[in-house]
């Protein structure tokens, strides 16, 4: 009988997922569960294989809705689902590690894996196949600093309850999209709070390489409830402490055009970020830290067997602006391509394999009860209907959620 090929998963969001539940479907012999082919029966024969997932929190987070996470206690809680709680990974062929991957040895293809509590020691896991899903380092607000869900939870009750006790209001640091999101939701959410959005450039979205117009119908959007300060920097935040308990009771706020600000809260969203990708060998990145790789999601860096190593989501050298949708895309052609070899070794068949294509910048940003949105090939669009189709009624949980069948047992 022939021993199941070893499949190492480093990172369980978006891009994780996507790889690791496509490559389960076409390993099963099924149709993959991504495909859009009403043709495609699947490979009918099936392929031993022996996923594992190492991630350092204990299940999915849908980053995507951090801004309305902020703002919304219920919904905080039910955007963090434990691997255990998530039906589609209750499988013996896939495995589940808490941990962080310390280091990768291309050539004799270990990688080293320390648990995330102190004490717990370093072990070594095989594989035959690897896809480096990590992601990127990021601060709060664009993810939570929690590893647990246990934990989670209590971090994201202060979030809210912060927002919801700001009797001078809310200032937001940052005109991105985190910031602009969060700044929506927030008032959306917690009609009654003052909600002010600072950002230092004269345009929203302002590193971002897209259309000016797309700041500017946001900005047209984001003012009807928002107050919004372009063009000005935060030089000083300033807290004051309550004289009865120490704590802090407010800011005064110093902007670079000489204006004072009072708020109860402060959120810096300026963006802050680096790929998770210490672990590689220098070889495999770039100068930043992004993997190298081919259309076909190889590593093209000068590493040891680097057709055997993948790259997929937001840690990779490759075009487009870093989005959900882009990351369990690209997870989902590494699955394919895997399969392929697999596929290959077992049977012999040829070997098809997909290739990303160039992406161009798009962005879709979620204002509260509304929506904007540019496309090449749309241009740009807003309004309610936008929400709908991106974003749902949930910052688009239950989209990502029924796109990678989450919710669906698999089959004995």
């Amino acid at each position: 009988m022939l021993s199941p090929f070893k499949v190492l998963v480093i990172g369980g969001s978006y891009a994780g997922l996507a790889a690791t539940l496509n490559l389960f479907d076409l390993c099963q012999g099924r149709r993959r569960r991504f495909s859009l082919d009403p043709a495609d029966e699947g490979p009918q024969r099936t392929v031993p294989v022996q996923i594992t997932i190492v991630d350092e929190r204990d299940g999915f987070y849908h980053l995507i809705g951090v801004p309305l996470a902020i703002a919304s206690q219920d919904y905080a809680h039910a955007i963090w689902k434990t691997f255990d709680d998530i039906p589609a990974l209750q499988t013996p062929a896939i495995r589940r590690i808490q941990g962080r991957v310390v280091s990768v040895d291309c050539e004799t293809k270990t990688a080293r894996i320390e648990g995330i509590t102190k004490g717990r020691p370093v072990t070594e896991e095989k594989y035959d196949y690897l896809i480096a899903c990590s992601g990127l380092r990021r601060d709060w607000p664009s993810a939570p600093r929690s590893l647990t869900r246990q934990d989670y939870i209590a971090e994201a009750t202060r979030w809210v309850e912060d927002v919801k006790n700001a009797t001078q209001g809310v200032v937001v640091i940052g005109g991105g999209a985190v910031g602009v999101e969060i700044a929506a939701e927030i008032k959306m959410m917690q009609p009654q709070v003052k909600v002010t959005l600072i950002h230092s450039r004269s345009r929203l979205l302002s590193s971002e390489s897209l259309p000016d117009e797309f700041g500017m119908k946001t900005l047209a959007l984001l003012q009807s409830d928002v107050d919004v300060i372009i063009g000005a920097r935060v030089q000083e935040t300033t807290a004051h402490e309550s004289d009865a308990t120490g704590a802090v009771s407010g800011y005064t706020l110093t902007l670079s055009d000489g204006r004072q600000l009072q708020t109860s809260h402060v959120i810096n969203a300026v963006s802050r970020f680096s790929p998770t990708t210490s672990y590689l060998p220098d070889a495999a990145c770039d100068e930043e830290g992004y993997v190298y790789i081919t259309p076909q999601l190889e590593f093209s860096g000068d590493v040891p067997n680097a057709g055997d190593h993948y790259a997929a989501g937001d840690l990779v050298h490759w075009s487009g602006i870093k989005r959900g949708g882009a990351a369990m895309h690209q997870g989902h052609y590494a699955a394919v391509n895997i399969h392929q070899k697999l596929y290959a070794q077992i049977y012999g068949s040829e070997i098809d394999a997909l290739d990303l294509a160039e992406v161009p910048p798009m962005m879709a940003l979620a204002l509260g009860k509304q929506a904007v949105g540019y496309f090449p090939t749309t241009g740009l669009s807003e309004g309610d209907e936008v929400l709908k189709a991106f974003f749902g009624d949930d910052l688009g949980f239950m989209i990502c959620w029924n796109w990678m069948r989450l919710g669906q047992v698999p089959p004995a």
